[in-house]
């Protein structure tokens, strides 16, 4: 029988794993990625924007109508804008140029209103992050707006553990390691604390850019992976679920982005290639005895335009 879905919000999650088998190391571990990207906007993002807006509303924080206003990079701002149309609260985007031209325009497609905070030569740091939540803190103090804000909301929490219980009943519980990166860090800790609940033994390795190693004690820089590295320890970070740290530059991961595509028709973003990078190396030093799971945080589509693939 055909599944009529009553809502878009309804295809949120429930995504495909796949094995990558053509640039796994020969004697290392499995690698198996969670295609993120079959999530409506292309993007993991779309869990977690769904639950801070659901979990807003049973709390009565959200009122019927009521603008939504977030800073994001790009994709949980295209998140939010799905939900939000979807459900009809206007919504305010504070962003940056620093981030892909396609992502601010899908937000403007899906109704989103957008405030650009401008970077220093398109890169990212923590001034251009700290730039856009006071910008987003001055449009919540003038519109009355409902602020998600991204970084300390834990409501975004529980849809990360969905997400973690999906890679356990997709790998019937063989998992030995989980590698992913860190932007607001919820999906890192998520995933993690339910894999670690179902196997206490399972390695969480977390990435992040080398250029803004904060998390491995080295100081913040700039770094031009999308989505994650805000150059400053992210309240949600939390050290105690997470076996290791694995810092990935900016060339290291669009290099294994480019590969990605070439040699398994994966369409992936640079933070997924900083994923599949990490998870090469781990895999190297697991074994082929190990199962691994990484993510693709989103579709390659939304960084055709910013030089990700040209060339390649």
């Amino acid at each position: 029988m055909t599944v009529v879905h009553p809502s878009i919000l309804a295809g949120i999650g429930a995504t495909p794993l796949l094995q990558l088998r053509s640039i796994a190391p020969a004697g290392g571990a499995r690698i198996f990625i969670k295609i993120e990207a079959q999530n409506p906007t292309g993007s993991m993002k779309d869990r977690m924007a769904l639950a801070m807006i659901q979990a807003a509303e049973r709390d009565g924080c959200l009122k019927p109508g009521q603008p939504v206003v977030e800073y994001t990079g790009g994709s949980t701002g295209v998140s939010l804008a799905l939900v939000c149309a979807a459900k009809r609260y206007p919504l305010h985007i504070v962003t940056s140029d620093a981030f892909s031209i396609l992502k601010r325009d899908h937000m403007r497609a899906l109704g989103a209103d957008l405030t650009i905070v401008p970077s220093v030569g398109g890169g990212m740091d923590a001034a251009l992050t700290r730039n856009m939540i006071e910008a987003a803190r001055l449009i919540r103090e003038r519109t009355g707006a409902f602020w998600t804000d991204q970084l300390n909301n834990a409501d975004q929490l529980p849809a990360y553990h969905a997400m973690g219980e999906e890679i356990w009943q997709q790998t019937e519980g063989r998992v030995d390691a989980f590698v992913q990166c860190v932007g607001t860090s919820a999906s890192v800790r998520g995933v993690s604390e339910r894999l670690r609940e179902r196997k206490p033994s399972v390695r969480t390795i977390a990435v992040e850019p080398s250029e803004s190693a904060v998390l491995s004690g080295a100081n913040s820089g700039t770094h031009k992976i999308e989505g994650i590295g805000a150059g400053f320890v992210v309240p949600l970070w939390d050290r105690g679920v997470i076996s290791e740290i694995e810092p990935v530059s900016t060339e290291e991961a669009k290099a294994t982005a480019r590969r990605m595509a070439r040699e398994e028709a994966l369409l992936a973003g640079t933070s997924t290639g900083a994923n599949v990078a990490a998870a090469l190396r781990v895999a190297r030093r697991l074994g082929p005895s190990a199962t691994i799971v990484t993510v693709m945080c989103d579709s390659g589509v939304k960084y055709l335009s910013s030089g990700l693939y040209q060339g390649s």
